[in-house]
């Protein structure tokens, strides 16, 4: 069915991101070549590398692990770094960039196996196996066509020593001071193993970008990837499912089952929200605020749960103050018969202009309008940004360590609303934290306490010791110098009324009056006055109350039953001790 979708225009194409590689020596093969970027791996954007090629007399493909060919690539000191050159063909690209990795090499060349114009290598689909290696692939890799791959194998059989230049210093414009940068991406989190490296970069990457953003270094905008249902297939089942304002703009079911779960409809209306998220956020001149709310949604709202709807999104709006009254507006109706503007202006943006190709690839990052080819990691991706300054115009961030220099202009995020995140402000308590890769919501341990919720809008002191702390959020109050607490530190009641009190226990405990509801002091001789959190009963006369039997006695009759008693005691004791002296006297005596 979605080979039936199309992204909105049939005349677009798709540009493959190259560097340059010029070979130095021998000087028969002399000059500049072209080479596709490989979208994975970390290349040197903004630098050049240069070394020296072999090509490998066994696992010449590169699809198996060199060490069981006793092949290793790694540099002796003092000579140029190894780059490996490999053949195309029976595994997939990111394997053989892996083992030539794991060799020691420092770069990849992939020959193409046909001559064709130049593809990009890209990341097998859905592969779990694959994904355990292309996150720790930090070498560059570029595929050469077929017949200068025919050339470098020549020249080294030949004995020739192939020296070569990978230069990414172009492969990227840098016209100002000012980088302009965008991130083609999704919600929906259960889209595989590319969907789970994506959301683990838009985390780490989230303190970078707010910073770079807040010092106005760069102009950051998001995109999500929607496709139209044809008109014949409208009122089809799968279109209803996927699709919103009548099969104009679509995603994929994320569980791919039509009768069961999400429905491609939920994630497309939910990469709507974000647009809108990111526009209310800019109109107040805070666009970084997208990078919050992704990231919370994400920890918050996930598939797996059961959360990804309008209610959870809606406590994450709140929570970060933006006015979700706007953020309404802008989505619109979805189920309206109507272009909807927002996702239009996605559709047509998809389409590749000037030398930008279209954008088929998700996630797709493009620097200064040119495609980003490579890890989708902080150190490549802001590598990569800085290369896109005008020379002498990069902030002080790109002149110096990535760390050490974003730490001179990074704010805390936690000042501002409190990040978003659940606070205490009687105790003056709270669940933000602000990091490197920006702020996060986690309860917090307070004298060895620990709260315990989900950091943004609940946080609860839990264990032996919670009422120390503002009272374990119960109700208390003093009053004639006496304190009352409704906190109970043991058991599964939190706050609960004292005697004497009646209430929640949490915001309100009202003193009973015992003497009205003539709860106590109803002997007829008793007299009873109300008390804050108690009650006073007296006698009439020589009477004494007692407040277990709530009974009066005789003061002077309780004296005589004590003498009496004392009497019968003596008389007993003595009896007792008369026995005992009489059976001695008759038995040992």
């Amino acid at each position: 069915f979605w080979l039936l979708l199309c992204i909105g225009c049939s005349d677009g194409r798709f540009v493959v991101e190259k560097n340059s590689l010029t070979v130095a020596s021998p000087e028969k093969i002399k000059g500049t070549y072209d080479s596709a970027i490989g979208n994975f791996g970390i290349p040197q954007y903004g630098g050049s590398m240069a070394g020296t090629v072999v090509y490998p007399k066994d696992n010449q493909k590169g699809c198996k692990a060199f060490d069981e060919f006793g092949i290793s690539f790694q540099s002796k000191p003092g000579s140029l770094p190894t780059f490996v050159l490999v053949d195309r063909g029976d595994c997939f690209f990111a394997l053989k960039v892996w083992n030539v990795q794991k060799a020691g090499a420092s770069a990849v060349l992939v020959a193409d196996d046909i001559e064709e114009a130049l593809i990009t290598m890209d990341t097998p689909e859905e592969d779990s196996s694959s994904s355990k290696y292309i996150e720790n692939i930090t070498i560059p890799s570029a595929l050469i066509q077929k017949s200068f791959g025919e050339a470098l194998k020549k020249a080294i059989s030949g004995a020739d020593m192939v020296n070569v230049n990978l230069d990414w210093r172009e492969s990227v414009p840098h016209p100002d001071d000012r980088v302009e940068y965008e991130l083609w991406t999704n919600s929906n989190d259960e889209c595989g193993v590319k969907c789970d490296m994506l959301m683990e970069f838009v985390k780490d990457f989230k303190g970078a970008a707010q910073i770079l953003e807040k010092g106005g270094y760069t102009q950051f905008t998001p995109h999500y990837i929607t496709w139209y249902c044809p008109q014949a297939f409208t009122i089809s089942k799968q279109c209803k499912s996927q699709c919103i304002n009548h099969g104009r703009y679509c995603a994929p079911d994320p569980e791919q089952d039509f009768s069961s779960g999400y429905e491609g409809k939920d994630v497309v209306i939910e990469n709507l929200r974000q647009l809108c998220v990111f526009k209310v956020a800019n109109e107040s001149n805070k666009s970084w605020l997208w990078w919050d709310y992704v990231t919370d949604f994400q920890i918050r709202c996930p598939m797996k749960e059961k959360k990804y709807n309008k209610e959870c999104a809606d406590a994450v709006i709140k929570s970060l103050g933006l006015d979700s009254k706007k953020i309404e507006n802008c989505m619109g109706d979805p189920n309206a018969d109507a272009d909807n503007p927002v996702l239009k202006e996605e559709q047509d943006a998809q389409v590749g202009k000037g030398s930008r190709g279209d954008v088929t690839i998700l996630p797709t990052l493009v620097v200064n309008n040119r495609q980003y080819r490579g890890k989708l990691a902080k150190g490549a991706v802001l590598k990569a940004i800085c290369s896109g300054f005008e020379e002498t115009t990069e902030p002080a961030v790109c002149l110096s360590g990535v760390s050490s220099s974003i730490a001179d202009v990074e704010t805390n995020e936690c000042l501002d609303n409190n990040g978003g995140c659940w606070q205490d402000k009687a105790a003056n308590l709270t669940a933000c934290k602000d990091t490197f890769r920006g702020r996060v919501c986690e309860c917090p341990l307070v004298d060895g306490l620990q709260f315990k919720g989900d950091g943004y809008s609940h946080c609860e002191a839990s264990g032996p010791g919670r009422c120390n702390i503002n009272n374990g959020g119960c109700w208390h109050k003093s009053q004639d110098g006496h304190t009352y607490t409704a906190c109970v530190d043991t058991g599964d009641v939190k706050c609960q009324c004292p005697p004497g009190f009646r209430g929640d226990g949490i915001n309100n405990c009202e003193d009973i009056d015992e003497c009205k509801e003539k709860k106590a002091c109803q002997c007829p001789e008793c007299s009873c006055k109300d008390t804050w959190g108690s009650y006073e009963c007296t006698c009439s006369g020589d009477l004494l109350y007692i407040r277990d039997h709530d009974t009066c006695i005789s003061k002077s009759g309780t004296d005589v039953k004590s003498a009496w008693a004392a009497v019968w005691v003596i008389l007993i004791g003595l009896a007792m001790a008369s026995g005992g002296a009489y059976l001695v006297y008759k038995y040992r005596l």
